[in-house]
């Protein structure tokens, strides 16, 4: 059976298994302001999802990460509709993410029902990475 909970202290190992681009302070923050969550199956932790507000007013997925023996059989679209349906339920129309243009996330994401709608081109010495496309959604 899958369920989810937002993430907690407790939480926090298996967060870090799976997500290696939140520092402890800004996962402590997510876990006060309620922006997180951990997706079990049959009790067992196997995704989590983190988001924050585009503008101050859009959810806005910045990481969703599936455990490598769980991909591929539903569980992240099961975790986007959840997710899709918690922000309706609390009165927003629309969603948004975004993947490097070199990831298979796009294709994921294009397949549930999102569609491109910009990018971002990071070219400034050190910070280069291939071009961010942003995707969004109506719910």
């Amino acid at each position: 059976m899958i369920s989810f909970k937002y993430v907690t202290v407790n939480d926090r190992d298996f967060w870090f298994s799976l997500d290696k681009h939140i520092s402890i302070i800004e996962l402590n923050k997510k876990i006060r302001d309620k922006k997180g969550y951990v997706m079990f199956l049959n009790d067992k932790p196997i995704g989590v999802l983190r988001y924050s507000l585009f503008w101050d007013s859009i959810p806005f997925v910045n990481m969703l990460y599936i455990h490598n023996d769980y991909q591929g059989k539903g569980y992240g679209k099961a975790f986007c509709k959840f997710f899709e349906d918690e922000m309706k339920a609390l009165g927003h129309g629309m969603v948004m993410t975004s993947t490097q243009s070199d990831e298979t996330a796009i294709y994921f994401y294009k397949k549930i029902g999102y569609y491109e709608c910009g990018y971002l081109d990071f070219s400034i010495e050190g910070y280069e990475q291939p071009r961010e496309i942003v995707l969004n959604k109506k719910i």
